[in-house]
């Protein structure tokens, strides 16, 4: 008790001694100021650990409830469909059928017949074809006092086979033509003479192809055809021609080697209708052999080929033959993938001329000509063409070409002294003469496709000619032109239009003087037939897949114009029809 007392005792006489030291040792008052940067803290988070609990009468609290299944059994015949995917419709697929027959009958007496049919054999691998068209016209003129008449009509039946690496076939055709001189004038005749005139020409042809394709072999493709050709005057033509192709693949070119044997002769009954009299008959035999080797190169949008073309010909009637030797070169480059693509060239040929290939040109020339082949020495060529749009396509060429011997055609002469069989010596046939021509053209052609149904096309040509003997390049039109269009309006309705125009051409009339002497004078007279504009359209309607019928009109524009002088042709024409396909 005492320690503490004064333990006490002393720390109170130590705290009394420090205040009255202070008292007498004091060193004043100072202000002092302590700068620091406010600096901010913000102390951590916490969370609660545990959920406090309540303990209120107002709180509700929640009753268990206790869920039971009663399960009762009933009958049902419900099955859930399968599920399947939604499928696009389609549009079906046409009906085709193997064979198809047309008629049509029209003014000036006009006919048409069409029939094709063709059979399968072995899946397709071979085919058999045949088919017959007529086209005829019995109608008269005003212009001529002569018969008109025409009809055309043809049969023809091939064969076909295909397999893996090859394919060939054969094919036979007839035909039988009959046209009519009917191209005199008039006032040179008396109406005696006119009735006695046989102006009726008639041509026959029978010819049989050949062609035969193989894949992976040296031995590329053939073709041969056998042609006889004659007439009402007992002129007659043989043709054949043989056609191999060889290709040879060295490294990363193609050698092309084509080869060509073409042989035509024939006779006519008749002289050369300037002859006062008919001294008999006129041959000719013309042979030629030729092998065309060539050179394909490809390297990206270039494409070359370079290649000679080397030529015998042979005249066996006159015993004369000739070495020739022709350029084969041509080359396109695309400048911009398919919109521009620039094409050129230089080819040459000997042109096989026959009495088949005149008669096909102009029908009205007389069974007295004179048939040599052409030299064209060259031909060359510059052009574009392309895709502006996806549906409009164009295409634009310039050439020049020169030829030696070119047949063109103008009258014959008018020689009432003959007295041959058919009454062509009046003026109103037509002889080939012969001229060395160098021909400067200039070709355009745009194509649209407006849509799936509706076509449109537009074409023109222009030439300038230069002849050896200083004589118009006769009966050659400067200016060629057409339009074309196809449109199939819905599925019944379609039709379609062809509009053609050919400018003015030269020709020349001549009559033998009616002076009674040896070597009668011959005048000539140059003529100028104006240019012409030709309209032609047709419209048809289906019934089904099967039936339909269509209408046809020509010339609509009513214009008698002459495409050969004299010889003017049928006003406007309308032909109305109907067509069927079926299974035969």
């Amino acid at each position: 008790m005492r320690k503490r007392t004064y333990i006490f005792s002393l720390l109170f006489l130590s705290l009394c001694g420090a205040v009255i030291a202070q008292e007498e040792d004091s060193i004043g008052t100072e202000t002092v100021t302590v700068v620091k940067p406010y600096s901010p803290t913000v102390s951590d988070a916490f969370k609660i650990k545990s959920s406090p609990s309540l303990n209120d009468s107002i709180v509700l609290q929640k009753k268990k409830i206790n869920y039971s299944i009663f399960s009762v059994p009933v009958a049902s015949t419900f099955t859930p469909a399968k599920g399947k995917a939604s499928g696009v419709e389609k549009t079906p697929s046409p009906t085709l059928y193997n064979s198809y027959a047309s008629v049509g009958l029209g003014n000036y007496n006009n006919a048409l017949v069409d029939f094709y049919t063709s059979r399968d054999f072995n899946r397709g691998e071979d085919l058999l074809d045949f088919g017959l068209s007529h086209n005829s016209s019995r109608g008269d003129l005003d212009s001529t006092p002569l018969e008109t008449d025409f009809y055309d009509t043809k049969l023809n039946a091939s064969y076909t086979k295909k397999d893996r690496y090859m394919d060939w076939g054969a094919a036979i055709g007839l035909q039988h033509q009959l046209y009519n001189w009917y191209g005199i004038q008039s006032d040179l005749f008396s109406e005696d003479e006119i009735n006695a005139m046989d102006e009726q020409q008639n041509y026959f042809n029978a010819e049989a192809k050949a062609h035969f394709n193989m894949e992976d072999s040296y031995f590329k493709s053939g073709n041969i055809l056998l042609r006889r050709f004659w007439d009402a005057t007992e002129s007659a033509e043989n043709r054949a021609v043989i056609n191999p192709t060889f290709e040879l693949p060295i490294t990363e070119e193609l050698i092309t080697i084509s080869a060509k044997v073409d042989y035509v002769g024939g006779s006519f009954q008749n002289g050369s209708i300037t002859e006062g009299a008919n001294d008999g008959e006129k041959k000719y035999s013309n042979l030629q052999a030729g092998v065309t080797p060539s050179l394909l190169i490809l390297r990206d949008d270039l494409t070359i080929n370079l290649g000679a073309n080397l030529v015998y010909g042979l005249d066996m009637e006159n015993s004369e033959n000739n070495f020739y030797i022709y350029p084969a070169v041509n080359a396109s480059y695309r400048v911009m993938d398919e919109n521009v693509i620039a094409y050129g060239g230089i080819e040459g040929e000997l042109k096989q001329n026959s009495y088949h290939d005149f008669v096909d040109d102009n029908p009205y020339v007389s069974p007295t000509l004179d048939i040599v082949p052409t030299d064209q020495q060259y031909e060359g060529y510059l052009g574009l063409k392309g895709q502006l749009t996806s549906n409009l396509g164009y295409n634009i060429k310039g050439s020049y070409m020169a030829e030696n011997r070119k047949p063109l055609y103008f009258h014959n002469t008018v020689n009432t002294s003959r007295m041959d069989e058919k009454s062509y010596y009046y003026g109103n046939s037509f002889q080939v003469f012969y001229d060395d021509v160098k021909t400067l053209g200039v070709f355009g052609e745009i194509n649209v496709d407006v849509n799936r149904n509706f076509s449109l096309g537009v074409n023109g040509e222009f030439y300038d000619y230069d002849t050896e003997t200083d004589n118009p390049a006769w009966n050659l039109p400067s200016i060629k032109a057409s339009v074309f269009m196809d449109y199939q309006i819905n599925d019944q309705w379609y039709m379609g239009a062809n509009l053609f125009y050919v400018g003015e051409r030269d020709d020349l009339l001549s009559t033998i003087s009616p002076i009674n002497m040896a070597n009668p004078p011959v005048v000539y007279t140059p003529v100028t037939l104006d240019g012409f504009f030709d309209a032609n359209a047709h419209v048809g309607y289906r019934f089904n897949g099967q039936l339909s019928i269509f209408v046809k009109a020509s010339n609509i524009a009513n214009n008698n114009y002459q495409r050969w002088a004299n010889f003017r042709v049928q006003g406007f024409q309308a032909l109305a029809g109907v067509s069927y396909k079926f299974d035969f």
